[in-house]
């Protein structure tokens, strides 16, 4: 009895080359709507899954493979002598290689304005059912859902009349993982349409599509991938490869100059995910000596963020240092020119507004576990903060500590900064103690010979004793803003009037672990 093959897809690249190589190979072919045309207008000869079945597909195609016929003939066991008698009693024929790959669901809801309805209607019932039972039953049954992977089954069909069973089984698992995708895909679309969406179900779906594989990991003996839609976003114009530490740096600076978006040209400087210098100015050009004057060292092998599009004036001054990454809504041509002769500098255009915050982030855990959390996107609007000191902070005042509060967010815990209104003075970061990230920003401010006198301190958390405080004020800060909550505030809170010191409290904390 010859091997009989059930194809039918909805992406038909490399079809009719593969069903020919079947058909030679002595398989019988049967198939299903547009895929039976696509094959018999090739000159191939094909049974329709009706005259398998004896049932028309019906219901506008929402029918015509769920059935007995088809299933058994994937699912029987064809060592088990009692599933084969119950096969022959029914008039059930071994299906031997399935090719089904699924409905196009995830560039439907991809379309702008698709509606509900089509949507549902790009839901695919019969192809996941029949991957599944083929998939199950690999021991007998090759299933494929990749045309990539016609080459090697037509291989080894042409060798040896079959595929191995290595092969089948492999195919299987990638099957599994394809559902499984496609599942979770459907699961989340019709999730985010509920009016209250359920922000940790019970159970947690995250349907990833491998974006490219990296050179290697964090270091060079761990293997790495991007997975999701980080291309959709961000476009390379120049360099080498992204690595997976760059990924990581591009992350955090474009979560930073978030918190500039739309107002005065603003550069940020970062190295391994933490800020050394941010500069706000009436060019960016301006807004780069700000913050490269905030450490001159740091900076050397770091990631450039821009809130404009990059001119040539800025990318002179820029090139001036070594750098991985620089990132920007746009480059200037001259400015693109000149840095483009750098051939290991990494040149990212992301249109910010087109780059959502992360409404959930995910960290791996020992024991094969995840930590879920909501995006920490949004700061307290400066209406909402609470003067607790005797003095109120000057309007001068204010504007300097809503920027090192919108810096402060984004540096590793324990996290410092001294700020003025459109700078960054020296920054502290991920100390274990909150009075040494203090010492750490007041030295780097003293290596950058820049005066603390009249400054802000901005903490991302409480300051737990009044030391980390004093030393600010010794240091010449006359404002602090931090979000409180200490059982200790009131001795903090003296502390600073004692010294003349305006405190602001956010009641929000903005921990980065």
């Amino acid at each position: 009895m010859s091997k009989r093959a059930l194809l039918s897809v909805s992406d038909k690249t490399s079809l009719v080359d593969f069903a020919k190589q079947l058909a030679a190979a002595g398989y019988e072919l049967i198939s299903t709507g547009g895929t039976a045309k696509a094959l018999r207008d090739a000159g191939l000869t094909v049974a329709d899954i009706s005259d398998i079945t004896g049932f028309p597909e019906m219901l506008d195609g929402r029918v015509k493979t769920l059935h007995p016929k088809v299933h058994g003939g994937l699912l029987f066991l064809r060592d088990n002598e009692e599933h084969r008698k119950q096969a022959q009693a029914h008039d059930i024929a071994p299906i031997d290689l399935v090719v089904v790959n699924l409905y196009p669901f995830e560039q439907t809801i991809a379309k702008p304005g698709v509606t509900l309805e089509h949507a549902i209607e790009n839901i695919d019932i019969g192809g996941p059912s029949m991957l599944r039972s083929a998939a199950k039953n690999y021991r007998s049954v090759t299933v494929i859902t990749d045309p990539a992977d016609y080459a090697i089954a037509a291989a080894e069909i042409a060798a040896q009349g079959d595929t191995t069973l290595a092969t089948r089984e492999r195919l299987a698992a990638k099957v599994f993982r394809t559902t499984g995708y496609y599942d979770a895909l459907i699961a989340n679309y019709l999730a985010q349409r509920l009016p209250e969406p359920e922000p940790f179900p019970e159970t947690f779906a995250l349907p990833l599509r491998r974006a490219q594989s990296l050179r290697y990991g964090e270091n060079p003996h761990q293997v790495a991938a991007l997975y999701g839609s980080f291309a959709r976003h961000f476009q390379q114009l120049h360099g080498k490869e992204l690595s997976y530490n760059n990924l990581i740096d591009i992350n955090a600076a474009v979560r930073l100059i978030r918190e500039f978006t739309g107002e005065t040209p603003t550069v940020a400087i970062l190295k391994h995910t933490n800020p050394c210098g941010l500069g706000s100015g009436a060019t960016l050009a301006e807004a780069w000596d700000k913050a490269y004057a905030t450490d001159r060292q740091a900076p050397f092998g770091g990631i450039i963020v821009v809130n404009r599009p990059l001119d040539l004036a800025t990318a002179q001054l820029i090139s001036e240092i070594f750098s991985e990454v620089i990132i920007a809504p746009a480059f200037e041509p001259d400015a693109l020119a000149l840095l483009s002769k750098k051939k290991n500098l990494r040149l990212m255009v992301n249109s910010e507004t087109s780059v959502p915050p992360p409404s959930l982030e995910i960290r791996s855990c020992v024991g094969g576990s995840y930590l879920l959390q909501g995006g920490d996107a949004d700061l307290v609007s400066s209406a909402e903060w609470k003067v607790v000191t005797k003095r109120p902070p000057t309007d001068a005042e204010r504007e300097a500590l809503l920027f090192g509060w919108r810096v402060v967010k984004h540096i590793k815990s324990n996290a410092i900064v001294y700020a003025a209104r459109d700078r960054t003075l020296g920054i502290g970061a991920g100390q274990m103690s909150r009075v040494d990230s203090s010492r750490i920003a007041i030295w780097k401010a003293s290596e950058a010979k820049l005066s603390l006198k009249g400054s802000i301190v901005a903490s991302d958390a409480f300051f737990p004793f009044p030391d980390g405080l004093i030393a600010a004020a010794e240091a010449g800060a006359t404002a602090a803003i931090q979000p409180g909550g200490s059982v200790r505030d009131a001795d903090v809170i003296a502390a600073a009037d004692e010294r003349g010191l305006a405190m602001i409290f956010t009641g929000q904390r903005h921990f980065r672990h």
